[in-house]
């Protein structure tokens, strides 16, 4: 038996599942009914204890075609871990990989219970252990730090484009998804991966017909190097960010951003387009949220979250800018929104022919 102790004095108990070692992180849940390789590869949960509301996991296994990154979540909570997998792709079963990569985790515990509280009282600490320690100081001290330049490492590859290129996008990785690149590929675009911390003048002097600003992890005020070298490529070509980078672009026009609650993290997140009046069924993954009243005259609202008002896309015309919080990439997710790689494709071919 182990323990899952959150920062509030609620434990669970379960069985172990993954590496045997403790582990304190910010505790979140996802809705995602499928995607739980997605979910445990996408850099976006540095430093959390993830917990899977869909009640059995690990039925399809392993499959590395469908990762999005490497694994930097903290902990797993599932209320059932399926040991035989079934599907001709899979590689292993789901706790051979959760081992492998060294991520602690929980199954059998009440995973209706712990989304419940987190939903009630907000985003909280916790811990994954063999022994409920005495004193939770440790455990509600705990702050998510560093997060971006925990999973942005040096890569400064070339993608090259599938087929004829059309564009050439330099790709700010904050903790980027696999996908966004294969996105942008798929039109047309040769991607080159920059690290989060390159200054603006090295992407400049490469010759991007835009930017893409990736997304990532932790509290986007944290990235001040980041937020100062976005304030002076903003505005010299087409940039178009999903997520963190949608955060970090508003910072640097001069907006703000809030903690959410409990963030919005699962394939089921309805969004208004609310220029063209209907709604879209998103990805997303995320515990912060631009503040649209804080960008007035300096951008457009473009997108509002259906359920809780929040603000999930800001247009910024002037500065041939537009970002989204949501995950039009999502490769286990609504593909509705793929359209936007599209409109980014556009406009950089519109700006290389003024």
């Amino acid at each position: 038996m182990a323990y899952l102790v959150l920062g509030n004095g609620k434990i669970f108990e379960g069985t172990r599942i993954g590496a045997r070692l403790d582990r304190i992180g910010e505790l979140v849940f996802t809705t995602g009914m499928e995607g739980y390789l997605e979910t445990l590869t996408d850099p976006s949960y540095y430093g959390q204890i993830v917990t899977q509301t869909f009640p059995l996991i690990g039925n399809y296994g392993v499959i590395e075609e469908d990762f999005e990154g490497e694994s930097t979540l903290f902990g797993y909570i599932v209320r059932e871990l399926c040991d035989t997998p079934s599907n001709f792709r899979s590689a292993c079963p789901l706790n051979d990989y959760l081992v492998a990569r060294g991520i602690p985790g929980l199954c059998g515990v009440d995973t209706r219970e712990i989304v419940r509280i987190t939903r009630e009282e907000g985003v909280m600490n916790a811990m994954i252990c063999d022994e409920v320690p005495s004193d939770l100081s440790a455990i509600r001290s705990y702050k998510v730090e560093n997060a971006v330049d925990s999973v942005s490492g040096t890569d400064r590859s070339l993608h090259p484009a599938d087929g004829e290129e059309r564009c050439h996008v330099a790709l700010i990785d904050y903790g980027a998804k696999h996908n966004i690149i294969r996105s942008l590929q798929r039109r047309g675009c040769s991607v080159r991966v920059w690290p989060a911390r390159t200054s603006a003048e090295e992407i400049l002097a490469s010759g991007p017909d835009g930017v893409m600003l990736s997304n990532g992890p932790g509290d986007p005020k944290e990235n001040t190097y980041c937020i100062g070298e976005l304030r002076k490529l903003i505005g010299r070509l087409p940039v178009f960010g999903i997520c963190l980078g949608h955060q970090l672009a508003a910072l640097a026009l001069g907006g703000d951003t809030v903690k959410l609650k409990y963030g919005h993290r699962g394939g089921n997140q309805p969004v208004r387009d609310l220029s063209a009046g209907r709604t879209y069924i998103t990805s997303q993954n995320h515990g912060y949220a631009v503040l649209a009243d804080s960008l007035k005259g300096i951008g457009i609202e473009s997108f509002r979250n259906a359920n809780d008002g929040s603000c999930e896309g800001m247009e910024y015309p002037e500065k041939h800018c537009f970002t989204v919080q949501f995950h039009p990439e999502a490769a286990s997710g609504p593909r509705d929104t793929a359209i936007l790689f599209d409109r980014f494709v556009q406009r950089m071919e519109e700006m290389k022919n003024a």
